[in-house]
This record gives C-alpha cells, sequence and structure tokens, in this order.
C-alpha cells in the first residue's frame, strides 16, 4: 500500500509540473522516474529500460521517416494543387483538413502540420480569409488523422504495445482505422460545416501583410567622411547610445555585404541597411553624424538569393529560453533577426534582448540556399507562401523512391511481415542510404524531449500497474457500477483521458490512462481492447487548449489565437468525438 501512495504521489505531482509548465515535460518526467527508483519501486536495473521499449523506438523511427518523406518532396503535387482551390471557405476547409488527415495518418503529426500550414496561410491570403479560420482546423484535422493507423501518433503506439505485453499480440496497423476514420471523417465535416464559424476572427492582428511592418522599419544611412564611426565595429555601432540597431547589409564601393559579420568594420561612404524603430531612428540621427538616406521598402528588399522569411518555431527549439544574443544567432545560424512576432502582436522589444517561446514567429534574414538548414537546425516551420517555394533539391526519381520506401514499410507491417519498429527503422536507414536524407538529417529530425519523455514515463506506468495503483483508481472507477453501464464506463473513461491530455503531453496521458484501463476491464470482466481503444482517442483529442499538443501551440502566434479561443471550437468537437466514439467503439471492439 504504500508503493501506491508514492506512485500516486510522484503522478500528482507529476501532473502539477506539466500543468504549471515550469519546467519542460521531459525534465518532469526523469524526476518522476528517478523518484520511483530511488523509493525503490523500480530497480536500477530497468530504470531505463523504456528507453529500449518497441513504442520509443517506434517513435523516433516514424520522426525520421516522416523528415525523409518531406525531403524527398513526396506530398508536393498534392499540396501544389490546394493553393489554387476554387470555391468558398467550406471547400476550402475540407479540402484542406481532408489532406493533413490523410498525411497524419502515416507521419508524424507536426510534419503533417509542416505541410499543410504554409498553404493554410497562402489560401487565406489569396482569398481575403482570415489565417484564424484555417489554422485551428488544419491543427485539429493533424489531431483526427492520427487516429487512423498504428503509427499515426504515439499514444496508439503505446496502447498497441501494451495490448502486446498482456494478450501476446499487438494491434495491427489498420486496427484503429475503423474507429478513427469514422471520427476523423465526423470530425471534419462539423468543423469545415460549423465548427470553424465558432473561431474568433483574429484577421486583423494575424494577417501577414500587417503581421511584419518592416517598411517603417528597415532604414539605409550613410557613414560621412570624416565620421567617428568610422573604424568602429558592427557590434560597437548597435550598441551605440544605447539604441536597439539591426544592420542587415553594408553596400560598400558597389559590394554588397549582406548579414555582416558583428566584428567587420565601417568605414566612410558606407552605406547601410538598417533595421530600427523610427523613434530610435530619430535618436540616432540626433546624436551621431550619419545621413538618413531614405527608407529602404520590403519589397525592394530582397537582394539576389537573400530575403525575409517567416518561420514559426517549434517547442523543442535550441532557441526556446534563449535570447538572439545568448545564442548568438546571426553569427552561429548564418540569418539576422529582423522582426518578433507573438501572439499575433509585433513584439516592439528590444530583439536581441527577448526571450524566445514556443509559437513565437520570426522574421529572418536568410540565404534562400541556406534556409532549409536553418529551419533544420532552429526548428523551425515555414509560414509565408514562401516556405512553398523551398527548393530541396530531390529529383523526381527520389520522390519516388522516397514513398516506394515507404509504402512498403506499410505493406511489411501490415501484413504482419515484420513488426512496425523494424520495418519502419529499416525504412529510415533505406532513406539515408539512398541519400534522400543525411544521417545529420536523420538525427535532427527527432524530437529528443519527446523520447526522454515517452523513455521516462513508461516506467511510472509498469509502476502504476504493479503496484497496484492502478486496480485501487479502477476500484473506485467501479462504483460508479450502480449507475453506470460498462458501455458507459467506457466512455467515462475517454472523458477522463480528454480531460487530462488537454493538460499534459498525450503520450504521457496514454502511459497513464492504459494501465487504468485495462484494471478497469478486469475488474468488470470484459475485453481489455475496448478500455484501451478509449485511451487511445482520448489521448488523441487535445481540442481546448494551446498546450495539449504541439500542434496547437505552433497555430497560435500565426492564427493570432488567445489561449481562450480554443475550447470555443474544440469543446463542442470534444463532446461529439465522445458521443460517437464511444459506440463506434463498442462496435467495432465489443465488450
Amino acid at each position: 500500500m504504500f508503493d501506491q501512495i508514492i506512485v500516486i504521489f510522484v503522478i500528482l505531482l507529476s501532473l502539477t509540473l506539466f500543468i504549471e509548465a515550469k519546467l519542460r515535460y521531459d525534465l518532469v518526467a526523469l524526476i518522476a522516474l528517478l523518484m520511483i527508483t530511488l523509493s525503490g519501486i523500480v530497480s536500477a536495473e530497468d530504470a531505463f529500460v523504456g528507453f529500449s521499449h518497441p513504442a520509443v523506438i517506434t517513435v523516433v523511427a516514424v520522426l525520421v521517416v516522416s523528415r525523409g518523406l518531406i525531403n524527398a518532396g513526396a506530398m508536393e503535387p498534392v499540396t501544389a494543387l490546394v493553393s489554387s482551390l476554387s470555391g468558398g471557405i467550406v471547400t476550402k476547409l475540407m479540402v484542406l483538413m481532408g489532406i493533413t488527415a490523410f498525411f497524419s495518418s502515416f507521419m508524424n503529426n507536426v510534419g503533417a502540420l509542416a505541410l499543410t500550414m504554409p498553404i493554410a496561410m497562402t489560401v487565406a491570403k489569396q482569398n481575403d480569409i482570415s489565417p484564424s479560420f484555417l489554422l485551428m482546423p488544419v491543427a485539429y484535422a493533424s489531431l483526427l488523422g492520427g487516429l487512423v493507423t498504428e503509427i499515426g501518433t504515439p499514444p496508439n503506439l503505446i496502447i498497441s504495445m501494451y495490448r502486446q505485453e498482456l494478450l501476446g499480440t499487438p494491434f495491427h496497423f489498420f486496427d484503429f482505422a475503423p474507429v478513427g476514420m469514422g471520427l476523423a471523417v465526423v470530425g471534419i465535416i462539423f468543423v469545415g460545416l460549423i465548427g470553424y464559424r465558432l473561431i474568433p476572427n483574429r484577421k486583423s492582428k494575424s494577417d501577414l501583410d500587417t503581421l511584419f511592418k518592416v517598411d517603417d522599419y528597415l532604414s539605409e544611412i550613410i557613414i560621412p567622411e570624416g565620421s567617428k564611426l568610422a573604424g568602429k565595429s558592427l557590434i560597437e555601432f548597435s550598441q551605440l547610445h544605447g539604441l536597439e540597431i539591426n544592420i542587415l547589409s553594408i553596400i560598400r564601393n558597389k559590394v554588397n555585404i549582406v548579414a555582416p559579420h558583428a566584428r567587420e568594420t565601417l568605414e566612410a561612404r558606407d552605406l547601410l541597411v538598417i533595421k530600427i524603430d523610427p523613434s530610435e531612428l530619430t535618436k540616432l540621427i540626433e546624436k551621431t553624424d550619419v545621413i538618413l538616406k531614405g527608407a529602404k521598402s520590403r519589397g525592394d528588399y530582397s537582394i539576389k538569393d537573400y530575403a525575409l522569411w517567416e518561420i514559426v518555431i517549434k517547442d523543442d527549439s535550441p532557441l526556446i529560453g534563449q535570447t538572439a544574443k545568448t545564442i548568438n544567432l546571426r553569427n552561429a545560424y548564418n540569418v539576422n533577426l529582423v522582426a518578433i512576432s507573438r501572439q499575433g502582436q509585433q513584439h516592439r522589444e528590444r530583439l536581441g534582448e527577448t526571450i524566445f517561446k514556443p509559437g513565437d514567429i520570426l522574421l529572418l534574414q536568410a540565404a534562400d540556399q541556406n534556409i532549409r538548414n536553418v529551419l533544420t537546425r532552429l526548428k523551425g516551420l515555414p509560414l509565408a507562401e514562401r516556405g512553398l517555394q523551398i527548393n530541396l533539391g530531390i529529383f523526381k526519381k527520389k520522390r519516388i523512391l522516397g514513398m516506394g520506401i515507404f509504402l512498403v514499410s506499410i505493406i511489411m507491417t501490415s501484413l504482419g511481415i515484420v513488426p512496425v519498429q523494424l520495418s519502419f527503422t529499416l525504412a529510415a536507414v533505406t532513406m539515408v542510404l539512398f541519400k534522400i536524407m543525411t544521417l545529420k538529417e536523420a538525427y535532427e529530425s527527432i524530437e529528443w524531449p519527446v523520447i526522454f519523455m515517452l523513455g521516462a514515463m513508461l516506467p511510472l506506468g509498469e509502476a502504476l500497474q504493479s503496484t497496484g495503483a492502478a486496480d485501487t483508481i479502477a476500484s473506485l472507477l467501479l462504483l460508479t457500477q450502480r449507475v453506470l453501464s460498462p458501455e458507459l464506463l467506457v466512455g467515462l473513461l475517454m472523458l477522463v483521458t480528454m480531460l487530462l491530455t488537454n493538460l499534459i503531453n498525450n503520450a504521457a496521458a496514454a502511459v497513464l490512462m492504459a494501465p487504468i484501463g485495462i484494471s478497469l476491464a478486469l475488474g468488470l470482466g470484459v475485453s481489455i481492447d475496448p478500455m484501451l481503444m478509449a485511451v487511445a482517442v482520448g489521448s488523441s483529442c487535445a481540442f481546448m487548449t494551446p498546450i495539449g499538443h504541439q500542434s496547437n501551440t505552433l497555430i497560435m502566434g500565426p492564427g493570432g489565437y488567445h489561449f481562450g479561443d480554443y475550447w470555443k471550437m474544440g469543446l463542442p468537437v470534444t463532446v461529439i468525438l465522445l458521443i460517437i466514439g464511444t459506440p463506434l467503439i463498442l462496435i467495432f471492439w465489443p465488450l
């Protein structure tokens, strides 16, 4: 009993830390693992066995294969059609959500969102539609699509492995499809016809034409003959008189030095293209002898292969918690930070001292040929239509090869020839060998915080079961038997999981709720399959908050959403999926 108290205490502490979000979720999971190990509930030998769990290996492989598919441009012919869609907003929504859900069924949720989010922004701009009406539905579609297959989302893999440990066989690749596909179709139809109308119109805050008012910030100044500024380095000039000056380029003797190094020395007659607030530009003119040549418009700014790019940063980006100065953004990544937008509002504080947060939109100056590497290293997604023009350097032959490797791995898994963790690892290795992606790109595509969180949480889930804590919680749920039938208990389990997954990572929710679902099934004397399916569905229904899933976080800035915007459409979507999902599960996975 004492062990149960410790496990439940660790879980409650972890949930509190997850919700507060002061510590990153992978660190919280590691703390929980250390606590149950040091208390003797989990042996030191078994403490890190979760990192070799098939579910963890499969998640790694799926992330790498997703990157290979993006590199191969496998989806580009389909996505190109979406940007030229005709018809009203309902048609565009249905197609965008359908394509996103399809991609998400076979690849990482965020990878699917990465393919369609730039298209949604382009469609919104071309058709004068608020991006807020498109981005939230597309993010929700990435979650709905994950319900369809075993690899669609980490919770499905976790649930499948729980079944294997208990019954000896996992759920097969398409076992999730009868329920998942039905829910995905219902969700898309509801959002496309009714749900999007519940989303607040944030167009005035998130439209890309007004998101970054760069025209008001780019100016040209000249260093005159005899100026005291000649001989000073750029870093000295940029900190002059406590002003915030960002030097984008130097034109010297008709040679354009783009994104110059911080140690570059100024010379007389240099023409500088700078980014500066108008009020600070006035102070610069008053306090120095520089000559203002004139405002530089954004439309004229792209210089040869250099351009301005809008990217949104993910929550595993190396920028998170850093500033442009502390991470040495200009020199380390060969990009220039021009502006920051947070939740649809341009950030007007000092750029170099602004701490980056997940979902921030950055306006970067970078070379066209370098942007792909920048996106990979910074863990960012392209936002504007320029993101659709990234030349991945992959010929049609490699596109076909990438799709072929992927389809073979799916066939091998669905026919039971090779377990999913082996088939997708084989696909990932094959893609590297055939140079669809580099080994460096493969490693960079892995979301290590998710992997560490999964590896650390799985022993906690095992402890929940081995100590009997799951049975204790299940027995409390069984007290409702007097008023609730076993069928309604399936719905109750799904509801509890849905509420939990809106507050913590969906994989963590699956790890915690699966043992409870198993104990509940054993207590009722029914099959564990409907209970596990209820947990799988519930874990992927993080529609009511921006923190429940990374897809929701990423669209918060581009859509200009507020925290409270999500539940307005997310709550009815959740209720509908609960009402329809419960009977669907009981039809295909009877008690």
